[in-house]
């Protein structure tokens, strides 16, 4: 498979959105490669099958098909398929990142707002955690569409962070809402309590309630991975868990969390008594998801990333190709 394109291609394919070229390599291999038939690829990557009769079509025209699909640079349909074969996912999409550590999450963010596109026809139901730096990123960067079927757009978690991030989490909660038609459900409470019994005071309260209930009907879950300790803004006393907790749970095995439910190398749960004291998402509600997005990545995340797709939390994945990369190192198929 070439990497390189000529300079004459380079020269054409310039002059087109990178989101574009992707849409037409990914038709072109999955057409030219594994043989599927337009209709089965419009099926697959949500969109018409005039659509996918367009994209192989400029592929011809833009020299991307020849006797082999030759992918755009900064493209990475190669690593995209790895991912999917050693992880069983339902479809990953690899941003090309050169930016130091701190900027992932806007570059991963602002990619995932143009390549889900199709992955947002999935039901009237989305969670959104919209802690989540990169979430946040996301939301801002979607343009607003009408075909998403989405009618609600429920938070997954209480309110983590400093009152500034609680803010921005509700306004990206709002954002996603309007972009996509839908009504925004706030969770608005603390989302990690400092016992029991304040979190059933918490949990009394009938639009909590309501939020909650609808946590059981999720069509699309976006995914908040990170892992079991402290990160991104997150401190000690920002309604969440103290060092020692946290250290408490990484003895137990715990190697990153999911919508602060911890899990082990195997992507596992790992059982601890702070189990009770998050206002969210339960792992069997995620579990029964129908599609679980996840837009993650940088080296802090790697280990919990490799985790949540070992124990099948993720169907979706956006990430870098330095996270990509590692995953396949790791995942069963790279070691052997």
């Amino acid at each position: 498979m070439k990497r390189a394109l000529s300079s004459s291609v380079s020269a054409r394919v310039s002059r087109l959105d990178i989101e574009q070229m992707r849409l037409i390599t990914r038709a072109s291999r999955l057409h030219h490669m594994k043989g599927k038939r337009q209709a089965e690829i419009a099926e697959e990557m949500g969109i018409s099958q005039a659509s996918v009769s367009r994209l192989l079509s400029l592929a011809q025209e833009y020299g991307i098909v020849r006797t082999v699909v030759v992918s755009p640079e900064g493209l990475y349909p190669d690593l995209e398929d790895s991912l999917v074969d050693a992880y069983g996912l339902k479809n990953a999409f690899v941003i090309d990142i050169n930016s130091r550590e701190e900027g992932v999450a806007h570059v991963l963010g602002t990619a995932a707002a143009r390549c889900l596109a199709g992955e947002l026809k999935g039901g009237p139901v989305i969670g959104l955690t919209s802690w989540s730096t990169t979430l946040r990123e996301m939301a801002r960067a979607i343009e607003p569409r009408g075909d998403a079927s989405a009618q609600t757009v429920v938070e997954m978690l209480g309110d983590l962070g400093s009152p500034l991030l609680q803010h921005e989490a509700a306004l990206a909660t709002f954002q996603m809402a309007k972009a996509l038609d839908a009504e925004p459900v706030f969770l608005r409470t603390p989302g990690v309590m400092p016992n029991q019994a304040l979190l059933k005071i918490a949990v009394s309260d009938v639009h909590i309630q309501a939020a909650l209930k609808l946590l059981d009907q999720l069509d699309i879950a976006f995914i908040g991975i990170g892992p079991a300790d402290f990160h991104g803004p997150l401190e000690e006393g920002d309604n969440f868990f103290t060092a020692e907790q946290l250290a408490e749970v990484r003895a137990a095995g715990a190697v990153g969390q999911l919508h602060q439910r911890f899990i082990n190398a195997r992507g596992e749960a790992v059982e601890t008594p702070l189990d009770q004291l998050v206002v969210g998402i339960t792992l069997a509600q995620l579990r029964n998801a129908r599609r679980r997005i996840a837009v993650a990545g940088g080296a802090a995340k790697h280990q919990a990333i490799a985790a949540a797709l070992a124990g099948h939390w993720v169907d979706v994945l956006v990430t870098d190709v330095h996270t990509a990369n590692f995953l396949i190192a790791h995942s069963r198929k790279g070691k052997t």
